[in-house]
């Protein structure tokens, strides 16, 4: 029994032959509704912690990133991160993912505290970072399945990205939040402006 009710009364995981995520080990959870005692199997997507960063250049451009993404089947541009290798900290993991993706490194590092990618299924974080003052110091390590630009940005240029939607990578915009001001409050879309009276 947990804080809110829910019993769990078992858990199974998919079979890992050939039927597993590449990213996430797919669990299977039996929960009993504390609400009205029906058991329901509910989804779960195990994985390790991920990293989200904002890099920022002795020149106060944003190091950002420009790459396919096959689930919305388009290239989206977002901040550098990747996926907290085992035995890593996430200091350590931010660190390399710049490193690989942009070849940028060094820098004043600064936590921004964590996020919950998804917490209807996901059962991990994704940690921020700010990186003040990196510079180019290697090619790009990209992995086999890898396809990455490298676009440097400042302020105001993110800013019309994220008003315009070119930039909408929810783990991006949760780390560029922390760092710069986005858009103006209250929001308001472009179909809340287009709209009749």
């Amino acid at each position: 029994m947990n804080d809110d009710g829910w019993e769990k009364l078992g858990s199974r995981y998919v079979s890992e032959q050939g039927n597993d995520l590449i990213l996430f080990r797919t669990r299977f959870d039996d929960m009993r509704n504390p609400r009205n005692n029906i058991v329901k199997s509910r989804l779960v997507l195990e994985s390790v912690d991920w990293v989200n960063l904002a890099a920022i250049d002795e020149n106060g451009l944003s190091v950002m990133v420009r790459q396919y993404r096959f689930g919305v089947g388009y290239s989206t541009l977002e901040t550098p991160g990747g996926m907290v290798d085992p035995g890593e900290n996430s200091l350590s993991a931010a660190k390399r993912e710049l490193l690989e993706e942009t070849g940028y490194s060094g820098g004043t590092w600064r936590y921004l505290g964590a996020v919950e990618p998804n917490p209807a299924i996901h059962n991990h974080l994704c940690h921020h970072w700010l990186a003040e003052g990196v510079h180019k110091t290697h090619a790009p390590d990209l992995g086999e399945g890898e396809a990455i630009s490298v676009e440097l940005m400042d302020p105001a240029s993110i800013a019309r990205a994220v008003a315009s939607g070119e930039l909408r990578h929810a783990l991006a915009l949760s780390v560029l939040s922390r760092v710069f001001p986005l858009w103006p409050h209250p929001f308001v879309t472009h179909e809340q402006k287009d709209a009749p009276e």
